[in-house]
């Protein structure tokens, strides 16, 4: 076994591998950039070495660094982690040319099964079904669109390389074949640095079924069952499950006997995912799925399948790397119970899924599962820690196990609800809502039942009237000198013997609420709320929802749901013409990618005038309202949170 390997990666995965390492009595060297240098992953770390500043293509892709740094500390073999270099066959051989061992599959394995359109040519030769499409070199426009018509409308635009769901867009009709080409284009060239693609057939109701494999150097393959990853928002994974739910025998069969032969045909070692699309418009059958592509790394889910197989994925990828056969052989592989993932992101759900950024002020996980279910919190971020725009959103992923699905379903269901996080927006409230929606909790679920039932699952309620007087009461000053959030404990000590009143304001989304705390004798208090409230009076409190100050506001739980209320500075000058709408500001850094207007021209409300591109996916930015553009971004530009991006021309009030 090695004595010492370097992690080339950040985040949760480097934590995540520390972990292991660390049990098994291997010491670990983390590679960090100028934004993760006091990082968790840096933290846990026995040694950690800067790699560049905090663009990834200054640092976490800089393979020779990262080469330099593991021969400078003694380490004998890398860990890719996944993402950044995990696929990439050129810094494999980097690793070996080194003398080093790369803790993965051999750089000829990766190219075999990088670029889609050659793996699907292989896996047609190796008997593995392949969906029907365009898998060809030729990319001409004309070519690209003569072939989907050949296939059949709708089709999916794919990038051959990478995945993640960036490169890829549904085409419904002719027309919109050469505008989704070029977006997917722009989209894989950003994120892959290739801008070929593939022309599929889109499956109507398609399930995203995966099944993880696993090689070793003497020529043996096994499969630990499957995954099922098809609940997902813009071709990104959400939640993921083992098993699949209403999986047969039979396609469990077929499945997994076309991963291993996947996986043997290449030669493969190390921690594998062979991806199916599978059409489940009849049920799920042995005939209707369909190989899609390879991850050859460790998959981001890959704990929902250590818990339903009791295995440690990790350990087997550095035995496996060190020389050792697989720990075990198919029949020893068992399943037990459910076990579902959930993504947690900084990210607006209630706007398209926007990535946010912040400070995590307050971040708080669940102690334990609820009884007969199991937990893990797999995540690189404490509290304090900042969620920058050089890397993916990704706060936590929560983990969770039970006898059964509805089990784990519950189980899931408590924890999100027991999960608090403020200082950046969220998704929790999205993934409670997920999980409890009527098609996914009776299992019917494919890939696009998120984008089905968006707006139910985003849509935020308001918050309640003691949501509201529990902001209105912390706000008011109460607690302020306390250690803890306990929003009375300043005010109940002043007031035994008369009531004393204290005003106070605060700014939920656009509404302003003015409020007056008073403190009973007897060391109750009492809220009024001002219109659009009721008054709440309160008694027991005890009964006041969870709540947490951060600098210039109070964030309050309601089970998943998290409410931030701005708190305003009583000296501060309200800037009104901060308010006006001739301007449209950047939701979030990036980099203006194209933009499709011009000054001097008229445009309409919701009209697309620009596309940013921001944690290497684009965002379209609309016209919210009609009017006259007088200034506009320039394409290329880099521009931060808050950079006007589009001035519109005064409106003639005469």
């Amino acid at each position: 076994m090695f004595a010492k390997i370097l992690i080339a990666n950040r985040g949760e995965i480097a934590c995540r591998v520390i972990r292991t390492a660390r049990k098994m009595g291997v010491r670990c060297v983390a590679v960090y950039s100028d934004a993760d240098a006091k990082a968790m992953h840096v933290a846990m770390a026995d040694e950690a070495v800067h790699i560049g500043p905090s663009p990834v293509g200054e640092s976490y892709l800089r393979g020779d660094k990262i080469v330099a740094a593991a021969l400078a500390t003694g380490a004998q073999a890398i860990h890719p982690g996944y993402g950044f270099l995990s696929e990439n066959p050129d810094f494999v051989d980097q690793v070996t040319a080194a003398g080093l061992t790369f803790i993965g599959p051999s750089a000829a394995s990766i190219r075999a099964m990088g670029l889609k359109d050659a793996a699907k040519r292989l896996m047609e030769k190796a008997g593995v079904p392949v969906v029907p499409g365009y898998h060809g070199e030729a990319q001409e426009i004309v070519l690209l669109a003569s072939k989907a018509r050949e296939i059949g409308y709708p089709v999916l635009i794919k990038a051959r390389a990478g995945g993640g769901g960036k490169g890829m867009r549904r085409v419904e009709h002719p027309d919109d074949f050469s505008e989704a080409l070029s977006g997917a284009r722009r989209e894989a060239k950003a994120a892959f640095g290739d801008d070929r693609v593939l022309v599929e057939k889109y499956v109507d109701k398609p399930r995203h079924i995966e099944v993880q494999v696993f090689g070793d150097n003497f020529g043996n393959a096994v499969h630990l069952y499957e995954r099922d990853c098809s609940a997902q928002r813009r071709h990104q994974k959400v939640i993921e499950e083992a098993p699949a739910p209403g999986m047969t025998a039979a396609l469990r069969k077929a499945m997994t006997e076309a991963a291993v032969k996947a996986a043997k045909a290449i030669g493969y070692s190390g921690a594998g995912t062979i991806e199916f699309i599978v059409d489940a418009s009849q049920g799920l059958k042995a005939d209707r799925f369909w190989f899609m592509e390879m991850n050859t790394r460790l998959q981001v889910e890959h704990p929902v399948t250590e818990m339903v197989t009791g295995t440690d994925l990790v350990e087997w990828q550095l035995r496996v790397a060190a020389g050792e056969k697989l720990p075990k052989i198919q029949s020893e592989i068992t399943l037990s119970g459910h076990a579902i993932e959930a993504r947690i992101y900084a990210e607006d759900a209630a706007k398209g899924f926007l990535p946010a950024t912040g400070t995590l002020h307050h971040l708080k996980f669940p102690d334990a599962a609820p009884e007969g279910a199991t937990m893990r919190i797999e995540t690189g971020v404490r509290a304090g820690d900042a969620i920058s725009p050089f890397y993916d959103p990704m706060i936590a992923k929560l983990v969770v196990h039970g006898k059964d699905r509805p089990a784990a379903l519950d189980a899931l269901g408590s924890a999100l609800a027991q999960t608090e996080i403020a200082g950046s927006t969220v998704n929790t409230a999205f993934l409670a809502a997920l999980a409890t929606d009527v098609d996914f909790a009776a299992g019917d679920v494919d890939t696009g039942l998120i984008g089905r039932h968006q707006d139910a699952l985003t849509v935020v309620p308001p918050p309640s009237d003691e949501t509201v007087a529990a902001a209105a009461l912390a706000a008011s000053g109460a607690g302020a000198q306390a250690p803890s959030d306990d929003p009375w404990s300043s005010l109940a000590g002043y007031a035994h013997f008369h009531t004393v009143a204290r005003r106070t304001r605060l700014r939920h989304g656009e509404a302003d609420i003015l409020a007056r705390v008073s403190v009973r004798p007897d060391g109750r208090f009492e809220v009024a709320l001002d219109s659009p409230y009721e008054a709440v009076n309160s008694h027991d409190l005890r009964a006041v929802p969870r709540l947490a100050r951060w600098p210039g506001h109070i964030t309050v739980f309601e089970g998943a749901t998290s409410y931030n209320f701005a708190v305003p500075d009583p000296l501060a000058k309200v800037d009104e013409a901060a308010a006006a709408s001739d301007t449209l500001r950047a939701p979030m850094p990036g980099l203006v990618k194209l933009v499709r207007v011009g000054k001097g021209d008229a445009v309409t409300k919701g009209q697309p005038l620009l596309i940013l591109e921001a944690m290497k996916m684009e965002h379209t930015i609309a016209a919210p309202h009609d009017g006259v553009i007088a200034e506009i971004a320039v394409e290329g530009a880099q521009v931060s949170d808050g950079t006007v991006l589009v001035r519109f021309a005064e409106q003639d009030q005469g």
